[in-house]
């Protein structure tokens, strides 16, 4: 008769889950034992992998929380319904998961970097950030993708021997996405012709989940009607599969299993066109995916129709009347701001103003606002107007 378990015997360490991997997952894949490594050099932990204990950090971080106030299409206050960033978020990761799992590569890894893309977001979305860069046009600019590597390098303070996250190389280039070329304060990751292919999948199940959330609450509030997407190829095909399966739906069902239908057609073509790209070019290692074009990407069909539906949501929802409204709201509030910390400093909290001499005041300030949410800005400028 064998002897009970202990109780050390039962738990899964983090060697039990590193050497799953490497029997698991596919050679392109990339195994958490052969990261690059972060930064500053840490202890591994003994239960979790250098991905998860990424995931994990992203998610308890201050500007992860503050992803809940941030514009996606329609401001906080507008609707409980609507998605604003961080549910856009957690709708992109979990894609990214399934699509990771579906090829056999590193889930963790892949939900990593769609959980930390947002991160250096403005408040009010793409119309914030466009103020905010033109203000600082003459300062280096400012650009999204820039800020959260930022973030997570050096703007995050959580540990007592560095500054940021101090993530590993391999989520930090998924983050990178197409390159660093400006100014950072630490080392970035040098990005070959390719990033991972997880950082490729979270590429893509970002643009899965926003085409589709906005397209849902698009015609949940009203701004897109039915009647507009008739010529939509990819929803009319959704629609009429879901009609073909359950016959009359109730609006509001079928529009929630049209989009349902749609995520379903993006993830599954995404998946088998990958893997003929992937079969195709046969790469044995993570540096041979590093060293081929693209390899995560849809068959040439979807592709087409895809862009079809882009282009519809940018002319129908995102230069909707009452979607540009909102652009005009960020001008007003961000600029107002900018142009009223900049004339007078003392407005400033005290740890902002003390990171002059370090970051330059511009960008300094810069900082501060893309870290605010939606509504603590509108109190600010709101405050702001009451004090003169």
């Amino acid at each position: 008769m064998s002897e009970p378990p202990t109780a050390t015997r039962l738990i899964v360490t983090r060697q039990d889950r590193e050497t799953e991997e490497r029997e698991r997952l596919a050679p392109f894949a990339q195994k958490s034992d052969e990261s690059r490594g972060r930064l500053h050099p840490e202890p591994e932990h003994r239960y979790r992998t250098a991905y998860a204990r990424d995931r994990d950090r992203i998610v308890h971080c201050r500007a992860f929380r503050r992803l809940e106030y941030k514009t996606q299409v329609f401001v906080f206050h507008e609707g409980d319904h609507e998605r604003n960033r961080l549910t856009h978020t957690l709708e992109g990761s979990q894609i990214a998961r399934t699509l990771a799992r579906g090829l056999r590569l590193h889930e963790d890894l892949a939900e990593a970097v769609v959980l930390a893309h947002d991160l250096g977001h403005t408040p009010f979305g793409h119309a914030g950030e466009k103020v905010l860069d033109g203000w600082m046009e003459q300062d280096g600019g400012f650009d999204h993708n820039r800020q959260t590597m930022r973030v997570v390098d050096w703007l995050e303070d959580r540990y007592p021997h560095f500054r940021g996250l101090n993530l590993t190389f391999e989520t930090r280039e998924g983050i990178a996405k197409h390159g660093c070329t400006w100014d950072h304060p630490v080392p970035v990751p040098e990005l070959k012709q390719s990033p991972s292919l997880e950082a490729q999948i979270a590429d893509q199940s970002d643009e899965i989940a926003y085409l589709n959330h906005d397209l849902d609450d698009g015609l949940r509030s009203g701004l897109l009607t039915p009647g507009q997407l008739e010529d939509v190829a990819l929803w009319a095909e959704s629609r009429s599969r879901v009609e073909a399966e359950h016959g009359k739906l109730a609006p509001a069902v079928l529009r929630a299993q049209g989009i349902v239908a749609l995520i379903n057609r993006l993830v599954t073509d995404l998946l088998e066109a990958s893997a003929g790209r992937l079969i195709q070019h046969a790469p044995a290692s993570v540096e041979e995916v590093r060293s081929a074009p693209p390899l995560i990407g849809f068959s040439e069909q979807i592709s087409t129709l895809k862009r079809e539906l882009k282009e519809f949501l940018s002319i129908h929802m995102y230069n909707h009347p009452e979607v540009v409204a909102r652009s005009r709201m960020a001008d007003e509030v961000i600029g107002g701001l900018v142009q009223a910390y900049r004339a007078d400093p003392e407005l400033l909290p005290a740890h902002v103003v003390a990171r002059f001499p370090e970051e330059g005041e511009a960008r300094a300030i810069a900082d501060y606002i893309a870290g605010m949410t939606d509504r603590f800005a509108l109190a600010e400028h709101n405050k702001l107007l009451e004090s003169r």
